[in-house]
C-alpha cells in the first residue's frame, strides 16, 4: 500500500527505512532521497514508523 502519493513511497519501504535509520517521517523520507510535498501522509507514516520503533524495542524490554 503507498503512504505516500506523492513520492511513491510504499509501506513497506517505510517500514525498511524505520528499521534502519531513526527520525520522524521527515528524516525518513529524507533518507528514502524525498521530501514531503502535500505532507497528508505525515500522520500515517508517523504511526507506521512508532510500530517499527516499537517492534525494535520490544525485545529489548523483555530482556529487562
Amino acid at each position: 500500500m503507498y503512504v505516500c502519493i506523492c513520492n511513491a513511497i510504499k509501506e513497506t519501504d517505510l517500514r525498511t527505512a524505520a528499521r534502519c535509520c531513526r527520525g520522524d517521517a521527515h528524516a525518513l523520507y529524507a533518507a528514502l532521497g524525498r521530501k514531503a510535498q502535500c505532507g497528508q501522509c505525515i500522520e500515517e507514516a508517523e504511526d507506521i514508523i512508532a510500530d517499527e520503533v516499537s517492534a525494535l524495542d520490544a525485545p529489548l524490554s523483555a530482556a529487562a
